[in-house]
């Protein structure tokens, strides 16, 4: 047994096995065959019978060898690779027949086919006997080896059938990180198509629809579910995986179809599915479709301009500059003032892209205008993509004048370059928390957008300005997940500032996308918005990332609420009153319409907000902002009129 075991390991050992119990096959099947055939013909003589065996054994190894037959493992042997058998026998055996009738002037072919017929079968037969007898064999060892963990699978496809085979096979062990985690045992399947229920796929049941999961993961003792419906949309995706979050169990699931299809492929044609199984990402729990955007306009706009993205080594900067670079732009510049983020995306550019793109990293503080004029006079930008901002809301309270100075002087200072070396477009980056700010950073925001809008208005100015505003992002740089994430991998407790705080969520890729749309249909002085759907609460968004790591909210994983932070709203909003709405071509985008600006006024207010700022003099910067940005109000104010509605 431990030698057969060692044969195995070694494909090349095991390959030489099989050709050499091929050759056998083959030869009995000439002896075989040569007993019968008196019933047809007369038998072959000895001598004969000897040249055609070394023929027929040659010639059939050379046409399984040609049909690539040995380039299979037994235990995967399917339909299609048995035929292969077949067709390399029947190439063999006509082979053999063409030497023998050129050596000796005839050919035997009653002789021939039924040489053929029983090396087929016995070919086959072989590798179907194996293979059944090594799938009983991995079986026991694994039931020595332990239970495993009993797989709830949901969905009862054909994504989940071939994740069976795959579990069956045992072609990959599933192990996030650690080889010691026990084998996949399939207990039950899940569908919702009720003509399916108590069918049987790969030797295990359908036993309810997804409404039973929590029922059934109870009774059958589920250690692991595993969520097998690629192409399901996702806010039915939502709502199960919500169903499976109450059983407190962990729940794995196959990535959405276009990226199964992309990274399903192994080296011999087939599908690796186990391989890909993945955590939930907090993107599969949003409940909404992906915003979908016309490439066609992004790529007529990018292509062939120069483009300076500033905050590019940030999360919204360094998606951008990536995005830039698939519509080829003819060149791309990043500014950032932090130079590890700016070092990391230009590593990651010159990877991807190598000397095909045009990229040139710059260290620079928006702050600095004699700085940034030189860059604008130096590379002359198309189009500009200002994402350079302080947004922590927390950390602006305590450090007022750092965020009017970097976001209103450098967004100032950026803008107005752009108008004055004719800059075509330029996009500012803004935030939700732009409207009724209740913080220094949204007021500063709010004032960045105002900014915008004045030089819009501006009749001389060949720039065309635009804002675009969307909520939080997934996964940026101070998003609340990662920070989650953290407090429940160490076994902390989870910390939310309030039970009634909610928060609109995108992901990255929508939030720059929708950047890269809004600046391809912009005409000047617009504020795009993206409908972001239904706004989550923090704390669903907090217990559903603790089910997901396979512990009980509250239980388990403590869930402690610390208070609003400063300047923190309980909800935030997407649009100001008195902006109205427009739709765009894009169902999911709108535009707020454009609020005159009195020129006199504000600049004048912005000299005096400048001043205060170089003189950080905190009370006077916040007085003056607060006049400049009527809507700023205390959190105070604005909680207290959202708090008794909830």
């Amino acid at each position: 047994m431990k030698i057969i075991k060692r044969l195995f390991i070694n494909f090349r050992a095991r390959k030489r096995v099989l050709a050499i119990t091929d050759g056998f096959i083959v030869a009995m099947a000439a002896l075989i065959a040569n007993f019968p055939l008196p019933l047809f013909a007369d038998r072959i003589a000895r001598p004969d019978l000897l040249v055609t065996i070394v023929l027929s054994v040659g010639c059939c190894f050379g046409g399984l060898l040609y049909c690539g037959v040995y380039n299979k493992l037994w235990r995967y042997f399917k339909g299609v690779d048995y035929w292969c058998c077949i067709k390399g026998v029947v190439f063999g055996i006509l082979v053999s027949d063409i030497f023998m009738f050129l050596a000796s002037g005839h050919a035997p072919w009653e002789f021939s086919i039924l040489h053929g017929l029983v090396a087929m079968a016995g070919i086959c037969l072989f590798r179907y006997l194996f293979k059944n007898m090594l799938d009983t064999l991995i079986t026991k060892t694994r039931q020595k080896g332990g239970p495993g963990k009993r797989v709830m699978i949901i969905g009862a496809g054909s994504a989940c059938r071939i994740l069976l085979r795959e579990i069956k096979e045992n072609r990959l062990d599933y192990s996030s990180k650690n080889s010691d985690n026990p084998t996949l045992l399939p207990v039950c399947l899940i569908d919702d198509d009720r003509r399916k229920l108590g069918k049987v796929y790969g030797g295990i049941p359908v036993v309810g629809s997804s409404l039973d999961i929590p029922n059934i993961a109870a009774q059958e003792k589920i250690d692991l579910i595993i969520f097998a419906i690629p192409s399901c949309p996702p806010k039915d995706r939502h709502t199960i995986l919500n169903i499976c979050n109450k059983t407190g169990l962990p729940v794995k699931v196959l990535p959405f179809i276009g990226s199964l299809l992309d990274a399903s492929s192994v080296g011999d044609g087939s599908t690796n599915f186990i391989g890909q199984i993945r955590d939930i990402n907090v993107e599969d729990l949003l409940g909404r479709e992906p915003v979908k955007f016309d490439n066609s306009d992004v790529r007529n706009f990018i292509e062939g301009k120069v483009c300076m993205v500033t905050g590019g080594g940030g999360s919204i900067g360094s998606e951008l500059v990536r995005q830039i670079a698939r519509y080829n732009p003819k060149q791309v510049i990043i500014v950032d003032i932090y130079e590890n983020n700016a070092y990391e995306i230009q590593q990651e550019m010159v990877m991807e892209h190598g000397a095909s793109l045009n990229l040139v990293t710059l260290i620079a503080s928006v702050r600095d205008y004699q700085r940034m004029n030189c860059i604008f006079k130096t590379y002359k930008p198309d189009v500009v993509f200002h994402a350079a901002a302080h947004k922590h809301v927390p950390l602006m309270e305590h450090s007022p004048m750092e965020a009017i100075k970097n976001n209103v002087m450098g967004t100032f200072n950026v803008a107005f370059l752009s108008m004055f070396h004719r800059v075509h477009k330029f996009v500012m980056i803004s935030t939700d928390k732009a409207v009724h700010p209740t913080n220094v950073m949204g007021a500063s925001k709010r004032c960045c957008e105002m900014i915008v809008q004045y030089l819009a208005q501006q009749k001389k100015s060949e720039t065309e300005f635009v804002c675009t505003r969307f909520g939080n992002v997934l996964g940026s740089n101070g998003s609340v997940i990662p920070l989650f994430k953290r407090q429940i991998e160490q076994g902390r407790a989870v910390t939310v500032t309030h039970p009634d705080i909610i928060r609109y969520f995108m992901t990255i890729p929508e939030a720059v996308s929708l950047v890269m749309e809004a600046a391809s249909i912009a005409h000047g002085g617009e504020i795009f918005v993206l409908d972001m759907g239904e706004p989550v609460k923090i704390v669903t968004l907090a217990e559903n990332l603790i089910r997901m790591y396979g512990k009980v909210p509250y239980k388990e994983i403590p869930i402690k609420f610390t208070g609003l932070r400063p300047g923190e709203k309980i909800k935030e909003e997407l649009l100001m009153d008195e902006e109205g709405l427009q739709k765009t071509q894009n169902k999911l985008i709108f535009i707020g319409r454009q609020i005159e600006i009195d020129g006199n006024k504000f600049i004048g207010q912005l000299a005096h907000l400048r001043d205060a700022a170089r003189q950080n003099d905190v009370d006077l910067a916040v007085k003056t902002l607060r006049e400049i940005v009527p809507t700023f109000t205390t959190p105070e104010e604005f909680n207290s009129k959202i708090l008794p509605r909830n």
